[in-house]
């Protein structure tokens, strides 16, 4: 039966790279050949044979592809249209995602103790308001925060889409680090208050590394959420806090149509954070998802 699980693995994993490798391939090419009615999917250093000073067909039935590192290089350009390149987009979402995350997770750890250890009245009625929130469609308050932010100033600021983020993603982080914590033993809490600890030194001395685990695990979703949302970083900003799905958007408006490979390159790049992330985070991760599942 082992050869059969790992033949369902190895299954598995071909689909879900699949994705990511054509991706890849398509990153690598030139436009003609990206928008081929023929796949291409053999790369090859140098130009395939039939291509002249006029170009080869682009319906052609040939297989190979000249690679090519242009898409990657055309990153660096700024598009007609914007304002700024692609990887001044990716500077933005990588500030935006990392603090609205950390805050998201700092304020709801915080949260999720005070309603696991202290009594709070009506504490049910507040972990159930705090949920509702996530029951609408971020959307459907666009307008009264777009009116908001144009009195605050701001409107195309990574703070205002930081507090934004850092909102829509308090409820979850809250919910998810209240049962981590409430899985903690509270006897470790109070043996270190018995040996003199205060309340504070506990907190940062003992539950802290204990809930570790939950707290990756948070933050990955947090981080995915505020790293992927378009709707907010697109409404909110005309220009200065763009991200990165924004700015794929924007190459919708170029004249010489959709830059295929350029958008593979960039979705390439604004994939691998988040990969590599999850990739430091496993054993967190595995962990976290049977946390409490076996009583000791």
């Amino acid at each position: 039966m082992r050869w059969l699980a790992r033949l369902i693995v190895a299954g598995y994993f071909v689909v879900a790279t699949l994705p990511l490798l054509w991706m890849a391939l398509t990153s690598l090419k030139a436009k003609d050949d990206a928008i081929s009615l023929h796949p291409r999917f053999v790369p090859t250093l140098a130009a395939p044979a039939g291509d002249g000073a006029a170009g080869a067909p682009v319906d052609d039935e040939r297989v190979t592809f000249a690679a090519t590192l242009g898409a990657y290089a055309k990153l660096g350009e700024v598009h007609v249209g914007a304002r700024a390149s692609y990887f001044e987009h990716l500077g933005n979402s990588v500030v935006i995602g990392l603090l609205s995350t950390a805050l998201s997770v700092a304020l709801g750890t915080l949260a999720a103790y005070g309603f696991s250890r202290f009594k709070v009245a009506g504490a049910k009625d507040w972990l159930f308001f705090i949920l509702s929130t996530r029951f609408m469609p971020p959307l459907a308050v666009v307008i009264p925060v777009l009116i908001m932010y144009r009195e605050l100033g701001l409107l195309a600021s990574h703070a205002g889409l930081v507090l934004l983020y850092t909102a829509f993603n308090l409820s979850l982080a809250v919910w998810l680090m209240k049962g981590f914590i409430d899985e903690i033993p509270r006897a470790f809490e109070e043996a270190a208050l018995v040996d003199g600890y205060t309340r504070l030194q506990a907190f940062f001395r003992v539950i802290l590394p204990q809930a570790r685990t939950g707290m990756a695990v948070t933050a990955v979703f947090c981080l995915i959420s505020s790293w992927n949302e378009y709707g907010f970083a697109m409404t909110l900003n005309s220009s200065g806090a763009l991200t990165v799905p924004a700015y794929f958007a924007g190459l919708q408006g170029n004249l010489e149509g959709m830059p295929w490979p350029q958008v593979a390159a960039g979705a390439l790049i604004f994939v691998a954070p988040i990969v590599l992330f999850t990739f430091l985070v496993r054993n967190h991760l595995l962990r976290g998802m049977t946390f409490g599942t076996i009583k000791q």
